[in-house]
């Protein structure tokens, strides 16, 4: 109880469990303490990882030396990758997971890391003493002292859950509330908002006709998530899609009266882009029927999460709802669907390592950033795990630009954009996202994590062997030439026109129709054939090859931009000074403290002109 720890991680979520592990890893004594100990990385939502643009974060993540895509591989029902009708650049792994065993694999890999202390209580108050942190009290009256605290409190900070005109204290079903960090942190002039998410029900698959549902298997090939070797599944479970009814809306329509949504009960802002039954059905007034998915939770179970049903209603109307679904007719329910409304701090009262701008060694990561997904939360923890220790030794800030990772482009979104409703990542929010694809997640960073520290010894050899492997593939296919006898047998199955003399393999790799597998054959190098056979290997460099006009532009793109990142902005800058530019820009300057040109000019509403005077000013 008298130790003074390195870091104190408050929360055992997502985000907490990365950033203890980072920080674990990297040497820090770490305190991590959570509500409840049996819930480390709960998935309190659906137990999935991934998805559009997550999928990507997740491969990043592991990339940097995180657990999130360890756990999802072990844990893994079933795996699907996203997209893949369309170009590599939004190609996007999803996994279904059982739920239990993704909680106790998080669990076992933090108890293995003797640098990692527990304790299980709610963090009611923070030591603050000269504008920075000093330690934390809890709800047990224990007191703890660390140079650093991360806070990754979820939905718990003044957690409010609804169902219908029922509403309790909580920071999840049947998990009690913290109280007292946003009031503290009130006195330090750091704001505060209210966000709401939501959950559907929770159902017993003994009682569905599956025989009436349309079944969605997993790929054929297991991808996983981990670029380390990972035993994936041998068999996967299914999940099943059904429909709702205009007979399924009107009773949703007659619950209305008491929905906390219509209401005014709740005041906290939904996620636009997964939004509530009763949202749907009131935006989309003109749609018949919205598509449901029906998710196994895990091997050992008969529970099913309805994902694309989420609902506040009362319990009678969600009951009468669902059996109202074809499938779910005589369905049982084990728990109902709930909202839930929770404190967050704007994210533009953060610097780029995600510390306050207010408290020194004070770090915010995950949903209370305004977040919404354990992918984006995960990220977050991780960097703000590696920051607190670059702060700790007197480091730069371990930062990952717009043109590195999805981890760069969100946490550039969140300090110089902000939020006005709960932010979930998309490709389409990536400016050079054909630079970042998810089968190259490692070479973009592995690198960057053996510069720190992260990556472990097994994981930088493995990195080591495989770049020198890839580079010797695209040298072989870039110089060995083909003759027609060997190819043009090929080249005739693929419906491509013959050759008539020698042609290099790249230009034959450039063809439509041709696949590296076509090829790969040819290329008979020393030392690389367990490399031949790595399928996501040589998928990795056909798409550096087939896209390399676009990868370059990106790039050249990118590094013009990057020139503007480099440029800092004096702290002590008075923006009154400078009267040629507009008085927007001089209001989101003096609010959002850019800490560079680049950031600057990706806040809304500063223009060009804007920039340009700022750049003469500060002597560019």
């Amino acid at each position: 109880m008298n130790e003074i720890y390195d870091i104190i991680v408050v929360g055992g979520g997502h985000a907490g469990c990365e950033a203890a592990h980072a920080a674990a890893q990297l040497g820090a004594k770490v305190l991590l303490i959570t509500i409840d100990m049996t819930k480390m990385a709960q998935m309190s939502c659906n137990p999935a990882m991934g998805g559009i643009a997550k999928g990507q974060i997740i491969r990043e993540i592991d990339a940097l030396g995180g657990i999130s895509g360890i756990v999802t591989d072990k844990s893994m029902v079933q795996f699907r990758m996203l997209n893949k009708s369309k170009g590599p650049a939004v190609w996007s792994p999803r996994a279904q997971c059982d739920r239990t065993m993704f909680t106790l694999e998080w669990r076992k890999i933090l108890e293995t890391n003797s640098n990692i202390d527990f304790w299980q209580d709610s963090v009611i108050d923070l030591i603050i003493e000269d504008a920075k942190v000093r330690g934390i009290r809890t709800r047990l009256n224990a007191t703890f002292y660390s140079e650093t605290v991360i806070l990754t409190i979820g939905t718990f900070e003044n957690g409010l859950i609804h169902v219908g005109r029922s509403n309790i204290g909580g920071g999840r079903i049947s998990e009690p509330n913290s109280y007292g960090i946003s009031d503290k942190l009130k006195k330090h002039d750091i704001l505060s908002g209210r966000l709401k998410t939501g959950t559907p029900a929770r159902i017993d698959g003994r009682t569905i006709n599956f025989q009436l549902l349309e079944e969605q298997k997993g790929d054929d090939i297991i991808q996983g998530f981990s670029f380390l070797p990972i035993k994936l599944p041998q068999r996967q479970l299914s999940c099943f899609i059904t429909y709702t009814n205009s007979a399924v809306h009107n009773i949703l329509q007659k619950g209305f009266k008491d929905s906390p949504l219509y209401t005014g009960i709740i005041k906290g802002t939904g996620p636009r882009y997964c939004p509530s039954i009763e949202d749907k059905i009131v935006t989309f007034a003109q749609r018949e029927t919205h598509q449901l998915f029906l998710e196994p939770e895990g091997w050992s179970t008969q529970e099913y999460y309805i994902n694309g049903f989420s609902s506040s209603l009362p319990l009678e109307i969600q009951y009468k709802a669902i059996r109202n679904i074809k499938g779910l007719e005589n369905c049982k329910i084990f728990r109902p669907g709930y909202a839930i409304e929770y404190d967050y701090y704007p994210p533009t009262q953060l610097k780029q390592n995600l510390e306050s701008r207010n408290i020194k060694n004070l770090f915010f990561a995950g949903q209370i950033n305004g977040t919404t997904g354990y992918e984006e939360a995960a990220s977050q923890g991780l960097i703000a795990g590696i920051n607190a220790v670059m702060n700790l030794r007197n480091k730069e800030p371990f930062i990952l630009n717009r043109d590195e990772a999805y981890i760069g482009v969100l946490i550039d979104d969140l300090i110089t954009k902000g939020i006005d409703e709960p932010y979930r990542m998309f490709t389409s929010r990536a400016e050079y996202r054909i630079l970042l694809r998810q089968d190259n997640a490692d070479t973009r960073l592995t690198q960057k994590s053996i510069e720190i520290g992260l990556a472990n010894d097994e994981r930088k050899r493995l990195f080591i062997e495989k770049v020198k492997a890839k580079q010797k593939i695209i040298d072989a296919i870039n110089t060995i030439s083909i003759t027609p006898v060997y190819i043009n047998s090929i080249l005739e199955q693929k419906n491509e026109s013959k050759i008539k003399q020698k042609v290099k393999l790249k230009d034959i790799l450039m063809r439509t129709n041709i696949q590296i597998n076509d090829i790969i054959n040819f290329v008979n190098i020393e030392d690389i054939g367990k490399f031949i056979t790595n399928r996501e290997l040589l998928e990795s460099i056909e798409i550096e090859f087939k896209y390399n006009g676009y990868i370059e532009r990106d790039r050249t793109l990118a590094r013009k931009i990057e020139r503007l990142n480099d440029i800092k902005i004096d702290k002590g800058i008075d923006y009154n000074m400078l009267h040629s530019i507009s008085t927007e820009a001089k209001q989101k300057l003096k609010k959002y403290k850019p800490e560079t040109i680049g950031q600057a000019a990706r806040i809304s509403g500063i223009s060009p002109s804007d920039i340009s005077i700022l750049l003469v000013y500060i002597g560019r």
